[in-house]
């Protein structure tokens, strides 16, 4: 598991703030479930994806380590004079796909990916991550998600982290219009793989550029794709031969 940071946001703006700049609705923490959302740019571009978790009155913002002190500054930024504190705690996450001990949340992306726990102690039970991402194209900050992604292209709304009736937040307009406009040319597809070849590495179809390849596992893969070239073609990446996934 990727290195995590774990926020504290307290004060009684906190949710609030958070339900005008986030993709997902944070009145669900009410019902103490996991929260799944991201942080955009006003162009729409991916910023930072996170877990929100309630802990009383406070919220805990699970993110990965290497976005944390952006996000912070983001925040700080967005903050103004609403009334919330964000701090750095020295709570780590556990997570597991067996039995979920107390005090767990589920993780909402998708059953197949178990449970997380927010404590003093880290780690997790030795499942196959890369497997179980790539098997429902969940995916993973820094890896599939970059600068240059847009939310909907990496499934966002199959993977409850996006909430088209909770109202604006920073990147709502161009959300929606791709939600509502538009039909989606580009974005993540479950791909067969028979080889294997370094994260990023370009795929084509024939002579033309196709797409890029992420994580690979048991001879799939997520690729980031461009349908038309994609679908139906035999693709390269590399020296691994490519094709689409149903």
């Amino acid at each position: 598991m990727s290195a995590r940071t774990i926020l504290r946001l307290s004060g009684p703006d906190t949710r609030d703030f958070l339900q005008g700049l986030v993709t997902n609705d944070v009145s669900k923490l009410d019902d103490n479930v996991l929260v799944y959302a991201a942080m955009l740019t006003p162009q729409g571009k991916y910023l930072a994806d996170f877990f929100l978790a309630p802990d009383g009155a406070d919220v805990l913002l699970d993110v990965d380590a290497d976005l944390a002190e952006g996000l912070m500054k983001r925040l700080s930024m967005y903050r103004l004079r609403a009334d919330v504190q964000i701090e750095v705690t020295d709570l780590q996450v556990r997570r597991g796909t067996g039995p979920a001990p107390e005090g767990a949340f589920a993780d909402p992306r998708h059953p197949d990916m178990g449970w997380r726990l927010y404590g003093a102690e880290g780690g997790d039970d030795g499942s196959d991550w890369d497997a179980l991402r790539i098997a429902h194209c969940i995916p993973e900050s820094g890896v599939e998600l970059t600068p240059d992604s847009y939310i909907l292209e990496a499934g966002f709304e199959a993977l409850n982290g996006v909430d088209f009736r909770k109202g604006c937040y920073v990147g709502q307009e161009v959300t929606a219009r791709m939600k509502h406009k538009t039909e989606l040319r580009k974005g993540l597809q479950i791909v067969e793989i028979e080889g294997s070849a370094p994260v990023g590495t370009d795929i084509t179809a024939g002579d033309k550029a196709a797409g890029t390849l992420f994580t690979q596992s048991g001879g799939k893969a997520i690729a980031y794709l461009r349908y038309d070239r994609a679908r139906d073609k035999d693709l390269q990446a590399g020296e691994a031969r490519l094709s689409w996934s149903e």
